[in-house]
């Protein structure tokens, strides 16, 4: 099939090859892990890149303050920190592929 002087095979086998580079792309991301903290160290919270948390981490010091309000706090900030890394880790591998997602 000719579609304006392009061949639909051809162009099916670059989607098929865009879509695996994707797939590809994510894998990697998944597999790392990046570390938000805050606090100064005192809550620390691994994040894989498939958005899941695999460990969170609160300072004995921390804990024996007592200030559960705070605690909380730099959990959610540490948390934000990790997911933000997550994100531009995610925009820049997949970056110029995810523009391209929409075409296909």
């Amino acid at each position: 099939m000719n579609f304006g002087g392009m061949d639909m095979n051809k162009l099916m086998q670059q989607a098929q090859r865009m879509q695996d580079e994707m797939k590809k792309q994510q894998d990697e991301l998944a597999a790392k892990f990046f570390t938000g903290s805050a606090g100064g160290g005192a809550v620390t919270i691994n994040i894989s890149g498939a958005y899941k948390v695999d460990s969170v981490k609160i300072s004995d010091d921390l804990v024996k303050s007592g200030d559960v309000e705070m605690i909380q706090d730099l959990i959610l900030s540490a948390m934000n920190n990790a997911l933000q890394q997550v994100d531009a880790a995610s925009k820049s591998s997949l970056g110029a592929l995810s523009g391209l997602k929409n075409f296909f």
